[in-house]
């Protein structure tokens, strides 16, 4: 089940060039294309005459051309030029869907036109921040987008999964967790005090002794997860520096002595019931004049990400050798169970026809 008013992330803005672009979102088959102007367009990928794929087209000035008889069609979606005759019949149009290009991503709405309200996006300014460094990159996953929504939102895996990155036994023995929800979003917030940092850390932070260190970790619909994460010498006030994770001044960390802040976003888009467009993006508050810091950043969290990957398709076929297996639910669970109760409400509440909720 997909949410349908909503803003899905359909890619990067550096994926969209001069050809058509064909990406499936939320079971939806869309083509995006670059007009002449620059700007973006998307329609249902299905030519309204013989239903061939817009995405096989070119592009021509601002509209996209059908590659198998040449109609013509603009980024509303309008039949514009049918090359064999000069009338065009009222009903040669395909569906457009709203666009927003913003913060180095493109947004597309899959429902209700009328709903499609650009503040509805969630922020992700700070990918446009100079006092961050990002990369970013995109998983074609072939498992369910919600197995990926479990998987951030529930963090003890890190110590089983990722044990040569971001891994230790702190996020265990020394972890102090809170989930809140609201009406919008579900946030985790844990806390490991006087801990050791795990490799990746050690890396990046070269701490000589104790950490405290934190990752908050928050959702919002439709699937979207950012997580603040980062560690400061033990005992400097990292917990009250930091506040909830997202608000804290990159100078209360440098004025505070010794720590890094990371930021990882994750822009979930379910592509089918049993496949996903998972884009994610790493970005650092320190060594910003270092572009190799950077990569060794990006490289280390990658690691650990491709070892998820990994476990969202193993997962998703166990689940379909055998759907009705029960699962066991533990505290560690808590944060997930809640963020698919929000999505599974705003699904409800969209067949039922009330307002979009995202």
């Amino acid at each position: 089940m997909f949410l349908k008013n909503t803003w899905y992330v359909a890619g990067w803005a550096s994926e969209f060039g001069a050809a058509p672009l064909a990406r499936t979102i939320a079971g939806e088959p869309l083509v995006f294309y670059r007009g002449g102007g620059g700007r973006i367009a998307a329609l249902l990928d299905r030519c309204c005459h013989r239903h061939y794929p817009l995405s096989k087209g070119t592009v021509v000035g601002d509209v996209l051309q059908c590659g198998y008889h040449g109609f013509r069609f603009g980024p509303d979606g309008r039949c514009v030029h049918i090359p064999s005759q000069p009338a065009i019949p009222d009903d040669a149009r395909v569906r457009s869907y709203p666009v927003v290009e913003r913060h180095r991503l493109v947004w597309v709405w899959t429902g209700d036109p009328a709903g499609a309200d650009p503040a509805k996006i969630t922020d992700f300014s700070w990918l446009d921040s100079p006092a961050w460094r990002w990369k970013g990159t995109c998983y074609p996953v072939k498992a369910n987008y919600r197995l990926i929504v479990e998987n951030l939102l529930d963090l003890t895996h890190i110590t089983f999964v990722h044990p040569s990155t971001i891994g230790n036994y702190a996020l265990i023995d020394h972890a102090d967790m809170r989930t809140t929800r609201s009406d919008e979003d579900v946030t985790v917030t844990r806390w490991m005090e006087n801990s050791d940092p795990p490799p990746t850390y050690q890396r990046a932070g070269a701490f000589g002794g104790k950490v405290d260190r934190w990752q908050v970790i928050r959702f919002t619909l439709p699937a979207l997860v950012r997580l603040s994460v980062g560690a400061m010498d033990a005992g400097l006030g990292a917990r009250r520096l930091m506040g909830d994770g997202f608000a804290a001044p990159r100078s209360a960390r440098q004025t505070a002595g010794r720590g890094i802040g990371m930021f990882n976003f994750n822009m979930i888009t379910p592509e089918t019931e049993r496949s996903t467009h998972y884009f994610w993006a790493q970005g650092q508050d320190f060594a910003l004049e270092d572009p190799q810091v950077t990569e060794l950043v990006f490289s280390q969290v990658e690691i650990a990400f491709r070892e998820d990957w990994a476990v969202f398709e193993s997962i998703q076929a166990a689940m379909e050798r055998e759907p009705a297996a029960p699962r066991v639910d533990v505290n560690g669970d808590t944060g997930g169970i809640q963020a698919l109760r929000l999505l599974d409400r705003a699904i409800a509440a969209e067949r039922q026809g009330e307002p979009a909720a995202a």
